[in-house]
């Protein structure tokens, strides 16, 4: 059954009246939090990644699973009656705000679609709860800054489920050796997205919706509109109403990393990219194929995706699948590669980077990884933000560098080869990876003379404001016409 919208408003409203009371927002404490002192987590939204966060917490000393909560009836009834034969049951919820209501649950951990994110952190802080988020943390830049305010005002634990941030020995040991100079400056921090994805498949007209499926619930703060593809489920990444490409789905994860070398804490004053859903036709929106640029300061942040295969790959004789294989550069695929005055280092994984010197030579090598939702529990127990590997404001940030190349993209218009390259005529760096992307667009049977990439538009930021200069149609970009009752608010009380 669901909240009605003033039900929803009482409950703000009175979680409002309790912060201001106490002059701080309630907080959870070892011994206040259930039998024995554990915490007591919520898993929302488990039709795929959440699964995850159920095993995590399921089996983690000190904490107890107590609740579930998905718009899908099917995937909710088979979660609780899995818990009750396993002899530990767990509520179910379908209704987001009711479970919010539930005062046994301490923590919330997220792995909705990702226009629920940044919703699904306010509300959870504005209840008492501290919230482990999945990425991207946001579905714009607006409301993932309105997330990071709400942790604050709250005082809530917010994670960002970059697990990368949990690779101390490995990746954070590279992060350091890099910023301490050992191969001198960075002169390009390079994020690789190569992982195949194809097309969805083109359909005649609105799908019916699975009955098992609340779709108002499903939407929340998305519009509500007809489902003009196969699937509801993951095909979501797809269409800009709900998601943001590979960019935002496995993007963010490397976008991330390569940030954390840089060492910046805010978005790049200008943003462009090339890009676009090449190589077939179907119900997707979002590109498949992209080149973005953040132009920083210190050192330039190029991140490059790619969803075809390295080349084109004829069905098998046999009528088996065939198999593909991906592109990479200097030993990652889906991964980052800091090139440096005196050599490179590659992260080819959530939990390792490797250092060559100019001559290709590998230097030094790191490994290693921690539990990031161990991490999330510790510092849930200490109240002490700077525990957390992978803070929301953290996830905000490399969330909102995906968001801001969306929107140049989103801006620009299609354009022959020979004027993108004109176009880049003054950046040698972002020339040569379109140059790499040309020809891996030529393998797969793309011709960009007849299929067009389009040549986003530049857009120059400030960063303090995380507002573009001079271009409010990008400008609009940065948030969204909120679908009431699931409006993400725009100051906190």
């Amino acid at each position: 059954m669901k909240s009605s919208p003033s039900t929803r408003r009482a409950f703000l409203r009175q979680t409002a009246l309790a912060v201001a009371a106490c002059g701080t927002a309630p907080y959870w404490t070892p011994r206040a939090a259930g039998a024995n002192g554990d915490i007591r987590v919520a898993v929302v939204g488990f039709g795929g990644r959440g699964g995850s966060h159920i095993s995590a917490f399921g089996k983690m000393p000190g904490v107890r699973l107590v609740a579930v909560c998905d718009c899908d009836q099917k995937i909710l009834d088979a979660a609780v009656k899995k818990s009750a034969d396993q002899g530990k049951p767990v509520r179910g919820y379908r209704d987001y705000r009711k479970l919010l209501e539930d005062k046994e649950v301490d923590v919330i951990s997220s792995a909705t679609p990702n226009h629920w994110h940044a919703l699904n952190v306010v509300w959870a802080c504005q209840a008492g709860k501290d919230v482990y988020i999945e990425k991207p943390v946001s579905h714009n830049v607006w409301e993932g800054r309105r997330a990071v305010e709400a942790a604050r005002q709250y005082q809530r634990i917010v994670q960002t489920g970059t697990q990368s941030r949990s690779s101390r020995t490995g990746i954070a040991a590279a992060v350091d050796w890099v910023r301490a100079g050992n191969l001198g400056k960075i002169r390009i921090a390079r994020g690789l997205c190569y992982k195949r994805r194809a097309s969805i498949g083109k359909v005649d007209g609105p799908q019916p919706i699975p009955p098992e499926i609340d779709y108002d619930l499903w939407c929340g703060p998305a519009e509500k509109l007809p489902l003009l593809r196969k699937r509801l489920h993951y095909d979501w990444h797809w269409v800009w109403n709900t998601g943001n490409g590979d960019l935002g789905n496995q993007g963010i994860h490397e976008m991330d990393v390569a940030r954390w070398f840089l060492g910046v804490m805010e978005l790049s004053p200008r943003v462009f990219s090339i890009g676009g859903r090449l190589g077939y036709v179907d119900d997707g929106e979002t590109p498949n194929t992209m080149i973005i640029i953040h132009d920083y300061a210190l050192a330039p942040l190029i991140y490059e995706v790619r969803g075809l295969p390295s080349r084109r790959v004829e069905p098998a004789a046999d009528g088996q699948k065939p198999r593909e294989q991906m592109d990479s550069y200097r030993g990652a695929s889906i991964g980052i590669v800091i090139e440096c005055e005196g050599g490179h280092v590659t992260v080819p994984s959530y939990t390792s980077a490797a250092a060559y010197d100019k001559s290709g030579q590998q230097i030094q090598k790191w490994s290693g990884e921690e539990d990031h939702y161990a991490n999330f529990i510790k510092a849930v127990r200490s109240r002490k933000t700077a525990d957390l590997h992978a803070d929301i404001l953290e996830g905000h940030l490399s969330s909102a560098l995906c968001h801001t190349g969306n929107i140049s993209y989103r801006l620009g218009a299609r354009q022959r080869p020979g004027e993108i390259r004109e176009a880049l005529r003054g950046d040698k760096d972002l020339a040569e990876a379109f140059g790499r992307m040309a020809d891996h667009l030529a393998a797969n049977g793309v011709n960009l003379d007849s299929e067009q990439a389009t040549l986003g538009v530049a857009l120059k930021m400030d960063p303090k404001t995380e507002r573009f200069l001079g271009n409010e149609a990008a400008n609009a970009m940065l948030t969204r016409n909120y679908r009431a009752p699931f409006v993400v608010p725009a100051a906190f009380a």
